[in-house]
């Protein structure tokens, strides 16, 4: 995806939240992404579409809380 879109690793860690030095890691292979909130983390930074993800892998939108009552 880096490549694809011709980003610098700074350029995807300001995106996702993940550090620079975490994606190299990622990259060269030393590390694997295998906690499901930083993949969520990662997948919602590159506004990956939700079918190539699934929904599942999606961040949950906040429920709407009950309607608000008007003091009088």
């Amino acid at each position: 995806m880096r490549e694809y879109g011709h980003l610098r690793q700074e350029d995807m860690a300001l995106l996702t939240g993940l550090s620079q030095a975490f994606l190299s890691m990622l990259e060269s292979g030393q590390r694997r992404l295998t906690n499901i909130d930083r993949i969520i983390v990662l997948l919602d930074g590159l506004n990956a579409p939700v079918d190539i993800t699934g929904p599942m892998l999606r961040p949950v939108a906040a429920a709407p809380g009950p309607p608000l009552r008007t003091v009088s």
